[in-house]
């Protein structure tokens, strides 16, 4: 038997050492299995039985009128489940399809009852149980039955996006003794996030899905079951969406206050700068900026000093996600963590976020920044170093006892220890400055840099210009939407600039963005092909964390070996969302805990003031 096999042997077993024991502790709630309106990933859901609406929605809003909003970018499919169906247009989830629970974003995890009126599960999570709501029907009358999530299960499971048939792989058997019943025999042992990414599934229409096309980008129009229906086509340019009439589930409680517009025009825009004029132009109601320049600097329009538009900074709830140039690991150049973390020392933060960025950003330090999930500035606690035992020196000193830091420099631009500290590293790994370049033997330490706009452009060639200080080569490359999407799906590329949001309870999205097996599936989130037995076996535990508290040192250790890899270079992060909007818009006094401020994308939980 192997080191690594003996290491994965005693990690497994510590695992369940661990999460396990406390089993009759936590077993009460679900001794009987009985049928439960929600459900959350660990604890009990916060809304009693019988609540009447979300804790950020306003069952007062008003319905009717009409909102316009703009994304960049183009579609030309109207498939939002399969990879292959090409870019998908924005805003069909949630208002056209509905999956069998919804999310409380008041919640760290936790689910409630849509076309799903009950779930029931054991103790151990090793099945689940679905009952569907009578009432619920598609778009077109017909009602949602049992065959209906049976056909979208088989169809997901071979057909999906990757997260999505790895994480329905895991299920032995899926039976329907009833229209309204469904029952998943759960094959992952340990894995208690199962029954709610199952919870989550979308429900297709097994009677109007062309599985012929299901491949295919196309615009047919599809059916589902939500509170819209989609009205108009452009293909890439624009999206109509009118409230159904007779959309089942207006009067649930999960939808109480919900999806108020009768209408919701979305239009398409190919540059930044155009979606911005057009919003202030009055020919969109709402926007979110991204752009800390523009942010403090353009937003001095008429609609604005004449008041008939507002903006406004909002908190943005949970911890904030990983953005960052991530090393492809698939390349032997970055096989050795001192050059990544060489690098990664010459990005300087400090004069970017001051020049580029009006001083607006703050360094991520976690990939569960600003959240009690992030390890950075916490001393390793004697758990987190049991569940980490099984793999010496994969977490450094200074992350275990958290007192890593990504670099500060003297914000001049030219600052002269971190080079100093990059060179050391590089040496200590092979390479010699020779005629100002970096060489190790006769190869020079030269990569690109894939970007797919002028901004990632702007920030790549800034960091370029400090790489070349210490005589490395970074060639920033900009490509079309086209080639850059098709060449992330085939990991084509040396380094790119990666996007890893953090939700308050990571689980089996872990596996697709970090696990070994997603490493070599084409169109994972595994940019850097990241394949770690230490990384495998904490996401393990922490889908088998049965408490609040166990869940969080599975987090926390996890995140150290994450950063430990330095398989990225951290950037950065706004804690707040920066909105501008129609002063005939309003929206809810309650914001949630997690996740944006805004509801939506598509504004679901705001209303027009006069419809």
């Amino acid at each position: 038997m192997t080191e690594i096999s003996t290491r994965i042997i005693a990690a497994a077993s510590l695992v369940c050492a661990i999460f396990c024991g406390l089993a009759a502790l936590t077993s009460k709630a679900w001794a009987d299995s009985a049928p439960r309106p929600g459900i959350a990933m660990h604890g009990e859901p916060a809304l009693p039985d019988g609540f009447d609406h979300l804790p950020y929605a306003d069952p007062g809003a008003l319905k009717g009128g009409r909102v316009s909003i703009g994304f960049l970018g183009a579609f030309d499919s109207l498939n939002p489940f399969n990879l292959k169906a090409g870019s998908t247009a924005q805003g069909l989830n949630g208002n056209v399809f509905e999956t069998l629970m919804t999310r409380s974003l008041d919640e760290p995890f936790t689910l409630y009852g849509l076309i799903a009126k009950t779930i029931e599960t054991d103790s151990e999570r090793t099945h689940v149980t679905f009952r569907l709501d009578p009432r619920a029907h598609f778009s077109d009358g017909t009602p949602i039955t049992s065959d209906d999530v049976r056909f979208t299960f088989e169809l997901l499971k071979t057909k999906g996006r990757p997260q999505q048939r790895a994480a329905y792989s895991l299920i032995k058997s899926i039976e329907t003794p009833d229209p309204w019943t469904v029952r998943y025999e759960i094959a992952a042992a340990g894995d208690r996030e199962m029954p709610l990414t199952l919870a989550l599934m979308p429900v297709l229409p097994r009677h109007a899905v062309d599985l012929a096309k299901f491949d295919d980008a196309n615009l047919d129009v599809p059916i589902g079951s939500g509170p819209y229906k989609i009205a108009e086509v452009r293909p890439g340019e624009r999206l109509i969406l009118k409230r159904d009439p007779n959309y089942w589930g207006k009067d649930l409680p999960v939808r109480r206050g919900l999806f108020n517009f009768d209408e919701i025009d979305i239009e398409y825009f190919r540059d930044a700068n155009s979606l911005f004029e057009a919003f202030a132009a009055g020919l969109l109601d709402f926007r979110e900026e991204t752009s800390p320049v523009r942010w403090t600097t353009a937003y001095d329009f008429p609609a604005l000093r004449d008041h008939r538009d507002v903006k406004a900074t909002l908190p943005i709830g949970g911890p904030k996600g990983m953005e960052g140039f991530v090393f492809n690991l698939r390349r032997p150049l970055f096989d050795d963590v001192r050059v990544r973390e060489a690098l990664g020392l010459m990005f300087d933060f400090e004069w970017i976020n001051a020049n580029l960025y009006s001083g607006l950003y703050k360094r991520t330090q976690s990939f569960f920044d600003e959240s009690e999930l992030a390890s950075t500035g916490r001393p390793a606690s004697a758990e987190e170093r049991a569940l980490l035992a099984p793999f010496p020196g994969v977490v450094r000193d200074d992350i275990l006892e958290g007192r890593w830091r990504p670099p500060v420099t003297d914000g001049s631009g030219n600052d002269r220890t971190m080079p100093k500290r990059a060179l050391a590293l590089l040496e200590a790994a092979g390479y010699v400055l020779k005629d100002g370049r970096l060489m190790k033997g006769n190869e020079p330490l030269a990569f690109e840099i894939m970007v797919k706009d002028r901004s990632q452009e702007r920030l790549a060639l800034n960091y370029s210009d400090s790489l070349a200080r210490i005589g490395v080569a970074a060639k920033v490359r900009l490509v079309d939407e086209v080639q850059y999407q098709r060449r992330r799906q085939k990991f084509d590329f040396d380094m790119m600039i990666g996007s890893w949001i953090a939700s308050a309870s990571p689980g089996n999205e872990q596996r697709s963005r970090w696990g070994s097996k997603s490493a070599g599936q084409e169109a994972s989130f595994n940019l850097a092909g990241v394949k770690s037995p230490a990384v495998d076996a904490l996401i393990t535990a922490l889908l088998a964390a049965r408490t609040h508290e166990e869940f969080v040192t599975a987090v926390r250790a996890y995140d150290r070996v994450l950063l430990s890899g330095f398989y990225i270079v951290p950037l950065f992060h706004a804690s707040d969302e920066w909105i501008a909007a129609s002063a005939a818009l309003e929206r809810p006094r309650s914001l949630p805990h997690y996740g944006s401020p805004t509801g939506s994308s598509t504004l679901d939980t705001w209303w027009r003031k006069q419809p």
